[in-house]
């Protein structure tokens, strides 16, 4: 994308397509099986940075020692991802127009690199020791860089492990937040609810996550870090969402538990993964890649699925229904989570969802509504032409997934749909949210470039410093009528408390009426939302999820003390 001068400010010029694409060539695998947990890791994890082991200069795992014991977060999970380079990913099967060609992702306990990387299932009350290696060629071609800083997204992390955007490392080089360069980092995930200090010791139930996941988020190349291929899912198990059909919630489990996940990419004329690094607008994809590739098929059993969305990224909004062959009819199915939350009540008879930049939406599709040899599709309705924000809703939409229905399930569909999920707590009284700090953070572009309060990015300054065990009002403002930001908060989730254009209120859609980790401000629009900051201290992050944006400065250091 190059940028056209204009009166009031630069107009983007779209890049030519992508090459034509083959649809429904490769199918996606039945199940998302997880990674197993290891017996050892060598070096064994160690309280402070290993660094004559290889470590790179994190800081000391924060409350570890009070952490780690049985009826908190017991002994930690092994867990060992490592950052590579795969040289010849298929992004269309065989189609001759793209090529075999060098992706990066994840590693698991087996050879091969793949993207999305290793799901891992996680539960409350069982911590996690995940070292991350860093093996990506120091020599590459093409676009992004080879150090990493791995984000598990909408997770309650200490700092020193939530992925820090200058906590980047290699074997040769470290951000200026660490002490040391090294080849991995110990990242050390309680896996406890929020307010632990609050509640006695184990959190509260009702601050439960379900659909994160991983990503890279090393300063300044986040974006093309990520469409490369580097993220991966976390999914978090409890008592009421066990992870198991027959008890708690009894949601579709185990096979019938499927993670999606969509990026907008966009490939040269000989069909090989593009981006423009240096431009501020970014690269708007052209073609939707579904778990790795372009246009699969799913074939799934006549009952019900937990289909777990993820935008993730770097630009394009998706809003998502589900068709018939010929797009003459669109079907319902129920949300029952928004972001990495179950929603306090399922939404049922949704027509449609929307998911901007790492947003998250989980759905439930029954497919035994349909009979053997159906074939449905997942299609994308929202427009977009350039990355700054979408357009109009049009019909029919681009497809973007195929499912045929191709199978009995081997035993009785035990799942269900309770029409009550996770409640909520309370929110303050009136009079206790006119008593709480406000902060106002605006985003908007000065100069062609990206900031937050007119200030750009710096790693080494806080921009707020907020007191542990505290809550906050944030308010998110978009002064302009040209964009679009998803804002992201990381470490706390929040309640958004309203919403205005021109401050003139508008309605909460039900959907976001839960908790949420990614706040979308419209044109002109200001989001107010109640945070609370619980049980860990250091620096995090506060930023807009459009890469682009993120890469280009539209972010801020926060300090909690």
């Amino acid at each position: 994308m190059v940028l056209t001068a204009g009166k009031t400010r630069a107009q983007p010029t779209p890049l030519p397509p992508s090459p034509p694409t083959t649809p429904w060539v490769e199918d996606l695998p039945n199940q998302v099986t997880p990674l197993a947990p290891l017996a050892t890791l060598t070096p064994a994890p160690t309280l402070n940075a290993n660094i004559a082991g290889g470590e790179c200069g994190r800081a000391p795992h924060q409350r570890y020692a009070e952490l780690t014991v049985p009826g908190k977060a017991g002994t930690p999970l092994l867990y060992q991802l490592t950052a590579k380079e795969n040289p010849a990913w298929l992004f269309n099967g065989n189609n001759p127009y793209y090529p075999p060609q060098p992706i990066w992702g994840y590693e698991g306990n087996t050879p091969g690199v793949i993207t999305p990387g290793p799901t891992i299932h996680a539960r409350y009350g069982q911590s996690v020791i995940c070292r991350i290696r860093n093996q990506l060629p120091q020599n590459h071609t093409g676009f992004g860089s080879p150090e990493i800083s791995t984000h598990l997204h909408n997770m309650h992390t200490p700092a020193e492990s939530d992925g820090y955007a200058s906590d980047f490392y290699s074997a040769v080089q470290g951000g200026v937040t660490l002490t040391a360069p090294g080849t991995f980092n110990d990242h050390f995930y309680p896996n406890l609810y929020a307010g632990f200090d609050e509640f006695g010791g184990l959190g509260d139930s009702r601050e439960a996550l379900g659909s994160l996941f991983y990503h890279d988020h090393t300063e300044g190349v986040t974006a093309p870090n990520v469409l490369k291929g580097m993220f991966g899912r976390y999914m978090v198990f409890d008592a009421l969402d066990t992870g198991d059909e027959t008890t708690g919630l009894r949601l579709p489990s185990g096979a019938y538990d499927y993670p999606l996940s969509f990026s907008d990419k966009r490939f040269d004329s000989g069909g090989r993964l593009t981006f423009d690094e240096l431009n501020p607008e970014g690269v708007l994809g052209d073609k939707i890649v579904v778990n790795g590739k372009i246009e699969p098929v799913l074939r799934v059993a006549r009952r019900k699925y937990r289909l777990r969305l993820l935008n993730v990224g770097p630009s394009r909004f998706y809003e998502f229904v589900l068709q018939n062959t010929g797009g003459t009819t669109v079907y319902p199915y129920t949300q029952i989570a928004s972001d990495g939350n179950l929603l306090p009540a399922p939404i049922v008879n949704q027509l449609r969802v929307r998911i901007a930049p790492a947003e998250r939406a989980d759905i439930v599709v029954d497919f035994s509504r349909f009979p053997l040899n159906t074939t449905l599709y997942l299609v994308n309705q929202l427009t977009q032409v350039d990355t700054r924000k979408p357009g109009l809703v049009q019909s029919p939409g681009t497809r973007v997934l195929k499912f045929i229905v191709d199978r009995q399930p081997p035993t009785p569909d035990l799942s269900v749909v309770p029409s009550v999920l996770r409640p909520l707590r309370d929110l303050p009284s009136a009079s206790e949210l006119a008593a709480l700090p406000v902060r106002s953070w605006v985003f908007q572009r000065n100069s062609g470039m990206w900031n937050v309060n007119g200030l750009f990015f710096d790693s080494l300054t806080a921009r707020a410093r907020v007191t542990k065990g505290t809550a906050e009002i944030w308010e998110f403002i978009n002064p302009d009528n040209g964009w679009q930001h998803p804002i992201h908060v990381h470490f706390e989730e929040g309640r958004i408390l309203s919403k205005s254009v021109n401050g003139v209120s508008q309605p909460i859609p039900v959907n976001e009426r839960g908790r949420k980790d990614v706040y979308v401000i419209g044109e002109l629009m200001t989001v107010r939302v109640l945070v609370r900051f619980r049980d860990f201290s250091g620096k995090y992050l506060m930023h807009c999820h459009n890469l682009t944006h993120e890469d280009h400065s539209m972010m801020v250091r926060f300090d909690i003390v």
